[in-house]
């Protein structure tokens, strides 16, 4: 009997010591994924720690694939863009001398024709001339070894000397000098040395397709209601043929040639009124940036700047305005009275202020500033 007793209790304390034994071992597992949940989460959070990253940082960085994407088909279908303003522009000017121009000819006093002629002609010279510009001229790239330019940073991607107001293009895979965006109808970045052509080539086109628009309206109407009156007639046409032979068709009431020029006239009027509206907004738009002494990417530097410093109690100063009317005689190069003429109104390849490396008070500014640091 205490046989039994004794190995029974053997028996128990034995299964006791496993338990213990197996309870100790889950406990040091459970420590063990514990200490590398924390440890792999700490190197987490140092290689991805940073104290500037918001909201912002995050979105840029999930949309970053779509950047990407975007910025090499814009590479790859900046030709076929700019064959498309050329087309579009050379269909323009087709149909206003094909047809327009002997219309205008025949039933035009010669007061306005003088006008139409004097008038369409600079217009051409002065789209054709800045965009021809726009597209052939280099923005301006920084120099990319290290020289004795003073106050300038270092790209992150060029891993070069980065002067004021220079930012890097992805597209173009370079920095560009005072850049203001890249532009897929000219194929090229909008900088320092070819900014005035884009600006001006946008105003001029602008006011082309106004003047069509304007020129071309009762022409427009008139054209429209023909176009009306042949789908009306050919209805008519095709109901009384469904019920004659085919010898007994009649023919049609307008010709090729008439129902070629009405539908130019409908087409010239309906692209030109629509350029007219979108690249009109664009031109107000730069033409705003402008009077503020500033490009599109630093609209946002500024504004950013401006918030910061508001909330400090302090006044934010864009060290690169020279006020609304000074702004316009550095941007057009006007440094005469005469310049108006020779350099706005007439095609001029004259270069603009500066080098693009520095930004020193031009010449034509008559209100003298203090200096600001450069942002």
């Amino acid at each position: 009997m205490r046989s039994r007793q004794r190995m029974f209790a053997a028996v128990m304390r034995l299964l006791l010591k496993c338990l213990r034994l197996g309870r100790r071992r889950r406990f040091k597992l459970v420590r063990q994924v514990e200490q590398l949940w924390h440890y792999g989460h700490l190197c987490l959070r140092s290689l991805l720690y940073n104290s500037f990253t918001n909201g912002d940082v995050v979105l840029d960085s999930l949309f970053e694939p779509v950047y990407w994407l975007v910025d090499h088909v814009t590479r790859w279908f900046g030709v076929v863009f700019v064959a498309l303003v050329i087309g579009l522009t050379s269909s323009i000017v087709a149909i206003v001398y094909i047809c327009l121009l002997p219309l205008i000819l025949q039933t035009y006093t010669p007061a306005w024709i003088c006008w139409h002629l004097t008038y369409g002609h600079w217009n051409l010279i002065m789209i054709v001339f800045h965009y021809y510009m726009a597209i052939t001229t280099s923005p301006g790239h920084p120099p990319q070894a290290k020289n004795d330019l003073t106050g300038v940073s270092i790209c992150r991607k060029c891993i070069a000397p980065k002067p004021a107001r220079t930012h890097h293009c992805s597209i173009c895979n370079r920095c560009v000098l005072k850049m203001d965006h890249h532009c897929p109808w000219l194929n090229n970045c909008v900088g320092h040395y070819n900014h005035r052509y884009f600006f001006s080539f946008c105003l001029f086109m602008t006011m082309g397709c106004i003047y069509c628009s304007i020129s071309g309206w009762e022409m427009f109407r008139d054209a429209y209601a023909a176009i009306e009156r042949m789908k009306l007639l050919e209805k008519e046409r095709l109901q009384v043929a469904a019920n004659q032979t085919y010898y007994q068709t009649p023919p049609p009431t307008f010709s090729f040639r008439q129902r070629a020029f009405h539908k130019s006239v409908v087409y010239l009027w309906v692209l030109c009124s629509s350029v007219a509206l979108a690249l009109g907004a664009l031109t107000l738009w730069h033409a705003a940036l402008i009077t503020r002494g500033e490009t599109s990417i630093e609209r946002h530097i500024n504004r950013k700047e401006r918030q910061r410093l508001q909330k400090k109690g302090k006044v934010f100063r864009n060290p690169y305005s020279y006020g609304s009317w000074d702004n316009w005689k550095v941007f057009l190069g006007v440094d005469v009275p005469r310049h108006w003429l020779t350099r706005v109104l007439l095609p001029s390849p004259h270069l603009p202020h500066g080098t693009g490396l520095s930004w020193d008070l031009p010449p034509c500014v008559t209100e003298q500033r203090a200096p600001l640091l450069t942002i």
